[in-house]
């Protein structure tokens, strides 16, 4: 079993848990006051393996587990795990600093680090198609990820809904240099790549 899976199925299951026992639910989630005052740096990791709703969990865990893989191929088992955690922390870094005297702001979902993997996934195969509405349209990889900072960023801008979007864009941020810095040639390949779409 890929550790990709075993990730989604620890989601999952710490998830379903926090829903059924708020006190659970309150001590994973990410709040920021309890982080610069009680030291529970934990909180910056634990957030991502709980998730809203059921939807909210479905499409993270449904992301991570085709582009996951991709992440598992480049950096093994052990660097997929420091992966993961890590970008956890790096993507929701900025909000908890942001936020961290706000003791009304909460935050949870793997979103950050799944868009980590979604991130370095393109940058491996910027022109490898990424397909939307179960598989009814497919955009060019390199396509989606400029949509996707665009929007996010013009999100992030508004304020107007729950959506941690900041932790999205750090989390594609941290994908991108993970892959380009450790992964030998890779970014020399990935130019290369954007030059020639046909492959």
């Amino acid at each position: 079993m890929s550790l990709t899976l075993i990730v989604v199925a620890i989601t999952v299951i710490v998830s379903y848990l926090a829903w059924q026992r708020p006190a659970l639910m309150s001590r994973l989630i990410l709040w920021p006051p309890a982080v610069s005052r009680n030291n529970q740096y934990d909180r910056l990791v634990t957030y991502g393996f709980i998730h809203a709703d059921g939807m909210h969990l479905f499409f993270n865990m449904f992301t991570l587990y085709f582009f996951g893989r991709v992440v598992e191929h480049l950096f093994g088992m052990f660097g997929f795990v420091v992966f993961y955690l890590a970008a956890l922390v790096v993507s929701v870094l900025p909000s908890y600093l942001a936020h961290r005297n706000d003791s009304g702001y909460r935050s949870l979902g793997a979103s950050g680090a799944v868009s980590a993997c979604l991130f370095a996934f393109i940058v491996v195969a910027p022109w490898e198609k990424i397909y939307l509405y179960y598989g009814a349209i497919g955009i060019p990889a390199i396509i989606y990820a400029v949509l996707y900072v665009a929007y996010s960023i013009w999100m992030d801008r508004r304020g107007q809904d729950n959506v941690n979007h900041s932790a999205h864009l750090w989390g594609a941020a941290f994908g991108v240099l993970a892959v380009l810095l450790a992964v030998p040639g890779a970014a020399s390949q990935f130019l290369q790549a954007l030059a020639h779409p046909g492959g």
